[in-house]
């Protein structure tokens, strides 16, 4: 494993050294460990051996090898703590509270592997996350200064627009858009932050009134505003009765948007036209929300006659492996030819299957085990079986037939699974 790049230190400081790298266990886990006769799992570091558990599941080689993966599981989170200093994508406080907690419990960790090294690495990772904590603290302060900066920079363009400004709609979008940039600079202490935002704010109401004195003359322009939203309304009533769900839907965004910027008609007759907008919409919105609930009555009913063939196919025999994998196969069709379900429920439902499937293929498995003189056999027939289906969902495929075409090529993946492991089977004799 090559190690990360070590992480940025604050200015003037020295890079840390590059962290040492400490070998993965599951390559050679008897390197660091052993199992005696009794089960006993015994890991090796440069004090001596020390007892981190018992393995009574199987081999011991298997009992080092867990062991050994659960130190490669401590080296991973370690070199993941690396990676983030190293490019800066995570807390540094965060990574030395976590870079110290896994370096103290070093020595209960029931692992097998180069404790010596970890712990090693740990240490350089806790040095590395303390210079990136002063780095941050140092940023801080930078950024500090440089928010001030700017915040002083927005309100003296502030108080230039309220001064001299005649742009009416370019100046009002540049308020609004420095006050979206002045909620995003942090870091400044109250009293300066207030003290800034009081000018703003002066600065920006005097602006106000002087717009507002202006389109005091504007007042005509109302009556283009409501004859626009009649026209809408006029539309919007005429949608309500569509079926046409989603080009409809998006149409009524799409009025929506218009409305807004048709602007403001005298207030009564704004309220008029809003409530009729309002109403067609509604409307609409409610016999589509009526259309998909039956729908969804119908993916829930899909669903039910799922959960009724998943209690058929968990009762398969998987004594008889060849009669298990007929009776899954007639299973998955039926599967396909029922349609869609609600989508919370498409995994449990998956998940259901495949453990079928799964169990399926573990009673395959055995039987291939146990049948090794027929392997090579039975390897050339899963192979002519693969080759069929995937030559029928070709032809299906040609002939436009969809359905029939993805069945095949169901077929053709579950029986390349199988062929899958009756190769490993004749490999592994």
């Amino acid at each position: 494993m090559r190690p990360a790049q070590p992480a940025p230190v604050a200015r003037g400081a020295a890079p840390p050294a590059e962290p040492s790298p400490v070998a993965t266990a599951s390559e050679n886990p008897s390197r660091w460990g052993r199992v005696d006769a009794e089960g006993a799992v015994y890991v090796r570091t440069a004090e001596g051996e020390r007892r981190v558990g018992s393995w009574q599941a199987g081999a011991p080689d298997e009992g080092l090898a867990h062991f050994a993966r659960r130190f490669d599981d401590l080296l991973a989170e370690t070199e993941l703590l690396v990676a983030r200093l190293a490019t800066g994508g995570g807390d540094p406080k965060h990574a030395l509270t976590s870079a110290k907690a896994l370096r103290d419990g070093l020595d209960e960790a029931a692992v097998v592997g180069d404790l010596d090294g970890l712990r090693k690495r740990l240490d350089e990772l806790v040095g590395m996350a303390e210079d990136a904590v002063a780095a941050a603290r140092s940023a801080r302060d930078e950024q500090r200064h440089a928010a001030i900066a700017r915040k002083e920079a927005l309100v003296s363009e502030a108080e230039t627009m309220a001064a001299e400004s005649t742009q009416w709609k370019q100046a009002g979008d540049r308020y609004k858009a420095i006050l979206d940039e002045w909620r995003t600079i942090k870091g400044i202490d109250r009293k300066t932050d207030e003290a800034l935002w009081k000018r703003f704010s002066r600065a920006r109401e005097a602006f106000n009134r002087r717009r507002g004195s202006h389109f005091a003359d504007l007042d005509r322009q109302r009556a283009g505003a409501k004859a626009r939203k009649e026209e809408l309304v006029a539309e919007a009533e005429a949608l309500a009765e569509s079926d046409d769900w989603g080009p409809t839907a998006a149409r009524y965004r799409d009025l929506m948007a218009e409305w807004k910027a048709a602007g403001r008609a005298q207030k009564d007759a704004d309220d008029a036209l809003w409530h009729r907008f309002r109403g067609a919409q509604d409307a609409f919105f409610s016999r589509r929300s009526a259309a998909f609930a039956e729908r969804d009555s119908e993916f829930a009913a899909n669903a039910e006659a799922k959960r009724a063939l998943l209690d058929e196919a968990e009762k398969i025999d998987t004594t008889d492996p060849d009669a298990a994998r007929i009776a899954l196969r007639g299973i998955q069709e039926r599967w396909e030819q029922i349609g869609k379900v609600p989508r919370e429920d498409m995994r449990p439902l998956e998940q259901r299957l495949r453990a079928v499937e799964e169990a399926v293929r573990e009673a395959a498995d055995r039987q291939w085990r146990r049948s090794d003189p027929e392997a090579e056999a039975r390897v050339a027939q899963f192979r002519d079986r693969v080759a069929q289906f995937e030559a029928q969902a070709e032809k299906a495929r040609a002939s436009g037939d969809t359905r029939r075409a993805e069945q095949a090529e169901s077929q053709a993946a579950q029986w390349r699974e199988w062929l899958e492991t009756a190769e490993q089977s004749v490999q592994d004799r």
